[in-house]
């Protein structure tokens, strides 16, 4: 017999509610397919950011996505929607007749304004985390215990959630699946820089949206540096066009030169490349998530503005350097130092690299992440 809800089981049109990042919806997908397996023939539509979007091509458990800029939300390069936008996006919504609404957020954010959204709308189930009391707009409320109680990984969050209407795991992992064309690009873009995709190789992605998640460039030539002199196994820069200037800057900074795929991928592209590397080292940011999602073994240097977003389901190490700000929440440093990425070593990186090469390119559950901070904060 089910276990879902008597009111959520005829639910076939579902919306899903995340309107931040590419890694937020990422860290969703495992509640997602647990909402597929729980609701058979229900069709998911995700109501996402345009960053956020741009993962659905990726995302089997997503059949359709709606993009929105939420103003409630931390603003994006795209210019502020206005209240008819607001409007226009309540009668888009009517007009698909969702049968049910899952509004997922962080601890930090409110789910009241899609709440109202979707109430507007006229989505009959609505569930979100809410601390203080929704009233009306929300069908299924459940009471936020973070962060008072405890502050668990976003993708334990999200379960929790969808658990509350009776949808277990259908699987723990996060979904991204790069197209045959994607897997093909990446290979070519490889070989075009000398580098035998079938052959061990390291994946090095310097990028970050915010400028508070960014190892310094000086930094990362300097662990490149101290990688080229320990071992024979090629490197490769990655990014987006954005991140252009910022490995132009650690080229320059190298005693060795390093081949840059960057602006030559497409996110599905980059996806590709990922799978098939050896290590891959990263910010905290979308692309370890999607490293997540497809095993890829992992050094994140992990900037302590939020807690919960650590590497999901394959080995890792997480490194960090402890200081009295951490977990600010913010896109810029505040103290103006950088500390908690500037005081991690590049000789830490260069190690985490090399141990996670010579242990191969095993995957582990999320329970192998390596958390590196030193007690002394050296």
């Amino acid at each position: 017999m089910s276990t879902v809800h008597p009111a959520w089981r005829a639910a076939r049109r579902i919306l899903c509610v995340r309107l931040d990042s590419l890694g937020d919806v990422l860290m969703c997908t495992p509640a997602m397919r647990a909402l597929r397996s729980a609701l058979p023939g229900s069709r998911l539509t995700l109501l996402g950011s345009p960053s956020g979007a741009a993962a659905v091509p990726f995302i089997p458990e997503i059949d359709d996505v709606i993009v929105h800029a939420a103003p409630w939300m931390k603003g994006e390069a795209s210019p502020a929607p206005t209240p008819r936008a607001g409007l226009a996006l309540v009668d888009t919504l009517a007009a698909r007749a969702f049968d049910a609404a899952v509004i997922f957020t962080t601890y930090t954010q409110s789910a009241l304004p899609a709440a109202l959204l979707c109430q507007l709308a006229g989505i009959p189930l609505r569930l979100a985390h809410c601390r203080e009391n929704p009233y009306r707009l929300l069908t299924d409320w459940v009471p936020d215990p973070e962060p008072a109680s405890a502050v668990r990984h976003e993708v334990q969050r999200q379960l929790a959630l969808v658990r509350h209407i009776g949808c277990t795991p259908g699987g723990l992992g996060l979904s991204f699946v790069p197209h045959a064309a994607d897997h093909a690009a990446a290979a070519a873009s490889l070989r075009s820089a000398g580098i035998d995709p079938v052959r061990p190789w390291i994946l090095l992605h310097p990028g970050a949206s915010a400028a508070s998640r960014r190892y310094p460039a000086g930094h990362w030539a300097r662990a490149i540096a101290l990688l080229s002199a320990a071992t024979d196994v090629p490197l490769v820069l990655a990014g987006g066009v954005a991140d252009l200037p910022l490995i132009e800057d650690i080229q320059r900074r190298l005693p060795v030169p390093v081949p840059a795929l960057a602006g030559r991928l497409g996110l599905g592209g980059l996806g590709a490349a990922l799978r098939i590397a050896s290590v891959a080292v990263t910010n905290n940011s979308g692309p370890a998530h999607i490293a997540a999602a497809l095993g890829t073994p992992l050094v994140e240097l992990y900037a302590l503005t939020n807690p919960q977003h650590t590497p999901w389901g394959t080995r890792s190490r997480v490194l960090f350097h402890d200081v009295p700000c951490r977990f600010c929440f913010k896109s810029t440093c505040q103290e103006g130092h950088h500390d908690c990425l500037a005081g991690v070593a590049p000789e830490r990186v260069a190690e985490a690299v090399l141990g996670l090469l010579q242990r191969g390119a095993a995957t582990a559950p999320a329970a192998a992440t390596e958390v590196a901070a030193p007690a002394d904060g050296g």
